[in-house]
């Protein structure tokens, strides 16, 4: 799979779960009962950063393999920092903004690495000299 339909495929599932965090359901929502806490700002960066995701895709296709790398490695980040900022159980805030929970924290961690291991996956390789 290209860098490029990598981050088409990811933009639009980000897109469409921020606009699930605006709709009450039990699995993305702005409820302690939800699985995923997400609330209005929460669910606008999941469609900021689908955004950014296409317009990379589209706008300058031969950066977007680098943009997976670094994109992931924050994501990772913020699924650690979310690890040490409210532990394995409860709720809290990242960073002083994002309303996040465990099972929130398991998968930053877990899309920081399928991302930053699709955009290495996804680079081209320059072939090797011939001299």
């Amino acid at each position: 799979m290209t860098a490029k339909t990598t981050a088409l495929i990811f933009g639009f599932i980000f897109i469409a779960v921020g606009l699930l965090g605006f709709i009450g359901n039990p699995i993305i929502a702005n409820s302690e009962k939800a699985m995923f806490h997400a609330d209005t700002i929460h669910s606008i960066v999941h469609i900021g950063s689908g955004v950014l995701f296409l317009l990379f895709a589209l706008a300058a296709p031969s950066s977007v393999a680098t943009f997976l790398i670094v994109f992931g490695i924050v994501y990772l980040l913020i699924g650690v920092i979310g690890f040490f900022s409210i532990g394995t159980t409860g709720m809290g805030k990242v960073l002083g903004i994002l309303n996040v929970n465990r099972a929130d924290n398991y998968l930053h961690v877990g899309l920081g690495i399928i991302i930053f291991v699709a955009g290495f996956a996804s680079r081209k390789v320059p072939a090797p000299s011939r001299y």
